[in-house]
């Protein structure tokens, strides 16, 4: 696997083992391809990560080898990375990294760690997020194409209720992920349902092209609102952060006179560190905007009110949510309803 190496990473060392490693098979990008990669984009990754609980999807034997999800901050992390105190739906609690140096991500990928994963919060206020994330998940059937312009009637919906403004990127997938940052004032379950008033308004005007149906064999060939990536613990692949698929690609930041023309394949290890050197974070100045939910939730509110559209499913694993309707499959209830058929 090679002699370990040494990486400066903005002042500080980070060992790195086993280099030639490799992680990604079809084209040969190995351990120490991965952290350079992370070495050239660390400003614009801490940018995303910076102070925010951490998970990290880690593949110490590479994308073809097992992985995990890794939300406790791992034995042995140096003690210049802090951790914050978070509560999962279940209960239970754990200490997570929260990056705020560059060489915190390098170090994460001498584990091998590809995708972080931050929470939309601060270490400093772990219970109200600070970022609005809208995830739009290709259905099969559908593809980027189809995500843009949803992203695009996605702007729309955002500047008028609002004036609220969005930072688009590449999910590193076929979908794409925008990002609004709020004041953190608002708790996981208010967030959540502006994440629901902006999927039902963009379903009325995309009712062939959008969906915000939880449930699968409802969603049919749109692109699906993932509302429920504003639970609490549910997070969304940060900027810049490499993705398991063969050609290694990442999820990049876009302008929005980029979402048409960018495609997902033009951004992966290789070719994101130049854009990065040329043009830098183009999601630099996120931090200094916060936005304010109010008519957001005055449009849910609306929605209860006048048309009976209150809270939706969460995913199968939390508990039971105030005011949250059945969490039974269509077609199962369904099929309880009208009763076993008779012979």
């Amino acid at each position: 696997m090679g002699e370990a190496v040494e990486l400066d990473v903005a002042g500080r060392t980070v060992r790195l083992s086993s280099p030639d490693k490799v992680f990604f098979p079809e084209h040969g990008y190995t351990k120490l391809d991965v952290a350079r990669y992370y070495q050239a984009v660390a400003p614009g990754i801490l940018r995303a990560l910076r102070e925010r609980p951490t998970t990290l999807e880690r593949y110490p034997d590479g994308i073809d080898g097992e992985w995990f999800y890794q939300k406790r901050a791992p034995k042995g992390m140096p003690d210049w990375i802090p951790t914050a105190h978070i509560t999962f739906p279940s209960g239970r609690s754990a200490d997570e990294m929260c990056p705020t140096e560059q060489a915190a991500v390098v170090w994460a990928a001498q584990y091998g760690t590809l995708t972080f994963h931050p929470w939309p919060v601060r270490r400093d206020d772990v219970e109200h997020p600070d970022e609005l994330r809208i995830d739009l998940d290709p259905q099969p059937g559908t593809d980027y194409a189809d995500a843009v312009r949803a992203a695009g009637e996605l702007r729309a919906v955002l500047a008028e209720f609002g004036d609220l403004r969005g930072w688009p990127k590449t999910s590193g997938g076929r979908g794409l992920h925008v990002f609004v940052p709020i004041e953190p004032r608002w708790t996981f379950t208010q967030v959540r349902r502006a994440a629901i008033a902006v999927g039902r308004e963009l379903e009325r005007r995309m009712p062939e092209q959008v969906t915000i149906k939880w449930w699968k064999e409802e969603r049919g060939a749109r692109i699906f609102v993932d509302y429920n990536q504003t639970a609490r613990d549910r997070t969304i692949a940060s900027a810049y952060s490499v993705r398991p698929r063969p050609h290694a690609p990442v999820s990049a930041p876009l302008r929005w006179e980029e979402v048409g023309p960018a495609h997902p394949r033009d951004f992966d290890i290789t070719t994101m560190p130049a854009r990065f050197a040329e043009a830098g974070d183009v999601h630099a100045d996120m931090d200094d905007h916060a936005y304010c939910l109010d008519a957001l939730l005055e449009l849910a509110a609306r929605d209860e009110r006048d048309h009976g559209l209150g809270d939706l499913p969460y995913p199968p694993e939390y508990p039971k949510m105030p005011g949250e309707p059945k969490r039974v499959q269509p077609s199962r209830a369904k099929a309880r309803k009208e009763g076993p058929a008779v012979g």
